[in-house]
């Protein structure tokens, strides 16, 4: 399953083909070390101009046993089309010329100031891919939890995407937290990025500027500033791709691991074919680690440690890397049936 990574691009190859003097490439390198999720999602590239129109099959099309001498009556499939569209994410970083000239290598000590920025739009970006809602926030893009947002019931017909959020069965309020299983691809799972751009992410050396102090008045003195922009969306063109785990509590969660590893196994054959793309696991830390403390005393739990791209060994379930996104939080609201 590994081994597909390496056939499905992510923003850190897109910028490194895209950028000839390595700049951007490195700084999409920062923020994956931060936020391993841009390691995983495959960017795609806009269809239109105000965002991405994609069609998506909501129902299959019927089919005949056939008699001899008797017809077949036609018939179709069934398609809606939805239009995702891209959030704006921007950042301007700003340093004293005369501190950054000290160092003698201007370039790199600004990029190393510049950190706290990329860091702030990671956490940005990955609270937006897991909460964002364009309903409450224009402004954002919708994100993967409200598109799941209720567990299925028994009665629903399974061509519903809420057959794919499975309930942990998490009782406490405001404490519960969230597990995500994502099959990335251009057909299943990806993220947008707007029309001819470099994978959505724009990195703007501004050079030097005047500032401004926050003494009154104002003081002046000289700077540089850098510009960061990050156009990014989200389009989940087959629901079936994505299984959300909800109402894990985090409270329990040291003690209730096997539910959550049942359920895992459960999300797992949710999915039509979880080789269809990059399929990743996605949890925070408190889940991450009470996993493998349980696998050390479960050593039988399906947890398996394997090399991630020549990077060192991550954990693995069910053949499928594990992921940490701490911006997926541990005081979530209790999800209702659908």
């Amino acid at each position: 399953m590994a081994a597909l990574s390496a056939l499905l691009p992510t923003y850190l190859d897109f910028a490194s083909r895209e950028d000839t003097d390595g700049k951007i490439s490195s700084i999409i390198e920062l923020c994956a070390r931060t936020n391993q999720i841009l390691q995983d999602a495959t960017p795609v590239e806009c269809n239109s101009q105000t965002g991405h129109k994609t069609t998506i099959r909501t129902g299959l099309p019927g089919t005949t046993w056939r008699l001899l001498n008797y017809g077949v009556q036609p018939s179709k499939s069934i398609t809606s089309q939805i239009l995702d569209t891209c959030g704006m994410l921007e950042a301007y970083a700003e340093v004293d010329k005369a501190l950054a000239d000290l160092n003698g290598n201007t370039a790199a000590w600004r990029l190393s100031e510049d950190a706290a920025f990329l860091e702030a739009m990671n956490i940005a970006m990955a609270t937006a891919l897991i909460y964002g809602d364009q309903m409450a926030n224009p402004e954002q893009f919708t994100g993967l939890m409200p598109r799941y947002p209720q567990f299925r019931n028994v009665v629903l017909d399974p061509l519903h995407s809420s057959y794919n959020c499975l309930n942990n069965a998490g009782a406490t309020a405001a404490v519960e937290t969230s597990i995500y299983l994502v099959v990335w691809g251009p057909n299943t799972v990806h993220t947008l990025y707007p029309t001819g751009t470099q994978a959505g992410f724009v990195h703007e050396d501004l050079g030097r500027v005047t500032l401004t102090d926050s003494a009154t008045p104002a003081g002046r003195f000289e700077g540089y500033r850098t510009h960061y922009k990050w156009d990014i969306g989200l389009t989940v063109r087959d629901w079936h791709y994505v299984v959300r785990i909800c109402n894990i509590d985090s409270g329990t969660i040291t003690a209730g691991v096997q539910t959550v590893v049942d359920n895992m196994i459960r999300a797992y054959y949710a999915v039509p074919n979880p080789q269809a793309g990059n399929a990743c696991w996605y949890m925070n830390n408190l889940v991450l680690w009470s996993m493998v403390l349980q696998a050390r005393a479960t050593p039988n739990m399906m947890l398996t440690w394997e090399d991630w791209a020549g990077k060192g060994k991550i954990p693995y379930f069910m053949g499928i890397p594990i992921r940490r996104v701490d911006s997926i939080l541990n005081t979530e609201a209790l999800v209702t049936t659908g």
